[in-house]
């Protein structure tokens, strides 16, 4: 990825609900780039009241890459994600344009920008650890993770089994914690910048709040339930969106409209402090306020630094 000729690489960071997409819209405008999602998620089709995923009439006539790209029942992997977007960037750059990166997926920001490989697979260890999965749940599974590698543990929702049995699978092939595997930060294209936007914890936990209950309103459930006709229950990526349990919770009864609306913000917000524990110890990223009139020509002023 590497071309001293090339437009950088900017990569937009920050908590869920702080105003990236804005930002990487006003830079992407401003510096005539196109923008690549790093959101897990907005790559599935029909997934975006859910993931705030931003209308097409919104995006200002800006090129956008890598969504609505797979059907619900699709997997991506990180390593799948890092091909695809180091693909987009490669395409971008090659037109003389800036790729800027968003969302909120912290764990693939760093594995598109960083020198990131990762861990052999091995067929027999993953077919058993997913039996497990089915048999026993994610819970137990990720007791066992804590207990042998807190950091992961730490870091992967106790939900998420396809991360929890990733970790699990490189514990028993290396016999090393599977965060031991992560690389120290170097990017892989020395052309690259990070753009932090930070924002007050009770700001941020007021936005979330607000985010939430507008998803509800504006027809999650609606989008939830075509979904699950679509195969979203059996999905093995596209299932562990937030809200979208929640949702197909109150579908089947099981809890409230209040009560999912309450558990999408409790786990939005623990999401958005995972976030933050990636971000906060690279010492990389410039960090810009949230509500700061200038922000637009501070993050401009980085990138021209390089």
């Amino acid at each position: 990825m590497s071309d001293p000729s090339s437009p950088p690489i900017i990569a937009i960071v920050g908590p869920t609900a702080s105003g990236k997409t804005s930002l990487s819209l006003d830079l992407a405008q401003a510096l005539g780039g196109e923008i690549v999602n790093t959101d897990a998620m907005q790559v599935y089709r029909g997934m975006d009241i859910g993931t705030a995923k931003l209308p097409v009439e919104e995006r200002r006539g800006i090129p956008h890459h890598l969504l609505d790209t797979l059907d619900v029942q699709d997997p991506a992997t990180v390593a799948h994600f890092q091909a695809w977007a180091r693909a987009a960037i490669a395409d971008i750059r090659s037109r003389g344009a800036s790729p800027v990166l968003v969302g909120g997926s912290a764990l693939y920001t760093r594995a598109i920008l960083d020198r990131f490989e990762f861990p052999a697979t091995d067929p027999e260890v993953r077919a058993r650890l997913e039996a497990e999965l089915d048999e026993v749940g994610s819970a137990v599974l990720h007791r066992r993770l804590l207990d042998l590698d807190p950091v992961s543990g730490e870091r992967i929702p106790a939900e998420n089994g396809r991360r929890i049995v990733r970790a699990l699978e490189v514990i028993a092939i290396t016999g090393e914690p599977f965060s031991t595997g992560l690389p120290e930060p170097e990017y892989a294209d020395p052309a690259t910048v990070q753009i932090g936007v930070a924002i007050e914890r009770d700001v941020l936990e007021a936005r979330i709040r607000l985010r939430v209950r507008e998803m509800f309103d504006a027809g999650l459930l609606d989008e939830v339930e075509r979904l699950l006709g679509e195969g979203l229950a059996e999905a093995r990526t596209a299932s562990m969106a937030i809200g979208y349990r929640q949702a197909r919770a109150v579908l089947d009864g099981s809890m409230t409209l209040d009560e999912a609306v309450d558990r999408t913000v409790i786990a939005t917000r623990q999401f958005s402090r995972r976030q933050m524990a990636w971000w906060k110890i690279d010492p990389r990223i410039t960090w810009v306020e949230h509500d700061d009139p200038d922000r637009v020509a501070k993050a401009l002023d980085v990138v021209q630094r390089g």
